[in-house]
């Protein structure tokens, strides 16, 4: 019996002594510099444990024992707060460290442009190729709804989330001009302004000259002078808003296009692409002028007139610049 006694004692003592042994070890390596030698980026999806967490984060070598990370937040009381996300892991960061980062949960935040003058189309086919977003975009957002401009987000925003925030950014800026436009424009209403802006903003790409073309087009609309613009023939054709070719004598004449500009009178039913800040400001503030006419001037910006046998003089300097260049 005394035996027994002893022997069990001495089982105790050596449990203790082991568990002593592990949990000094643990403490060691738990605090140890990490053996990766670069930062790193480690994704946590929603839902996912401790137990996976620990194992993947050895599988990559962030950690060097996957059980010894377990026990230690454990042992920190943090196993329910590890927060999900995509974080930064700097290089040989222990596995207190890489604790602290996932509980505090500072996830890497990810930016997109979306470009000026973009249609819909261009920017569904943008965001679905983007990897770090969810939820393909299988409808397109209504032409002329988003506001483009530089967007922040983090890995598995949903991209209708992100495309209704984007919405939300135009409905703001809109809101915000709006009181403030010229009283003498030729249109009523929000819609309309959002239609013009995006002509101007897919005939020009200079930012000096957008409240120019505006002034041009309320000048043509107040006169009854159709709009002429050749962006918005091609959108009629392909809403994708571009083509691998010029425009056929055909289509500038066909009346059944809804968006040619050459046969209807005033705008086209809806937006031909999505207008950035800067074209929404200069159509509710068009520069004032006598022009009526602009063409190409073969630097990249355009030639304005205030008369036709102006206008037709810089279409002959025009057609030079395009029979010297082919």
């Amino acid at each position: 019996m005394q035996g027994i006694k002893k022997y069990i004692i001495l089982l105790f003592a050596g449990s203790v002594l082991f568990w002593a042994l592990f949990a000094y070890m643990g403490y060691h390596v738990f605090h140890l510099e990490g053996d990766k030698n670069n930062d790193s980026v480690f994704l946590v999806p929603s839902g996912q444990g401790l137990i996976r967490t620990a194992r993947l984060l050895e599988e990559e070598g962030l950690i060097s024992n996957q059980d010894f990370f377990k026990v230690g937040v454990m042992l920190f009381g943090e196993e329910r707060n590890l927060k999900a996300g995509e974080f930064s892991i700097p290089a040989n960061s222990s596995m207190q460290n890489i604790m602290d980062i996932l509980v505090k949960g500072e996830v890497i935040q990810h930016s997109l442009t979306i470009v000026e003058g973009w249609t819909s189309y261009q920017i569904a086919e943008y965001l679905n190729e983007l990897y770090t977003l969810s939820d393909p975009i299988e409808m397109l957002p209504a032409e002329g709804s988003i506001l483009p401009e530089t967007y922040n987000y983090t890995y598995g925003t949903s991209r209708r989330d992100l495309l209704s925030r984007m919405q939300e950014s135009q409905t703001k800026l809109i809101d915000e001009l709006w009181n403030d436009r010229n009283p003498d424009l030729p249109f009523d209403t929000i819609e309309e302004a959002i239609i013009l802006a995006s002509i101007v903003e897919r005939e020009t790409g200079l930012p000096e000259e957008r409240a120019h073309v505006a002034g041009v087009f309320v000048n043509r609309m107040k006169r009854g002078i159709r709009i002429q613009s050749d962006p918005t023939i091609i959108y009629g054709i392909s809403p994708k808003g571009f083509l691998d070719r010029g425009i056929r004598r055909s289509e500038l004449n066909d009346k059944e296009n809804p968006y040619n500009t050459y046969q209807i009178d005033g705008l086209p039913p809806t937006p031909i692409a999505h207008p950035g800040r800067a074209s929404i400001e200069a159509v509710l503030n068009p520069m004032q002028t006598d022009d009526i006419y602009f063409v190409a001037d073969g630097t990249g910006g355009h030639a304005f007139a205030a008369t036709l046998a102006e206008h037709q003089r810089n279409v002959a300097n025009w057609r030079k610049i395009e029979r010297k260049r082919h």
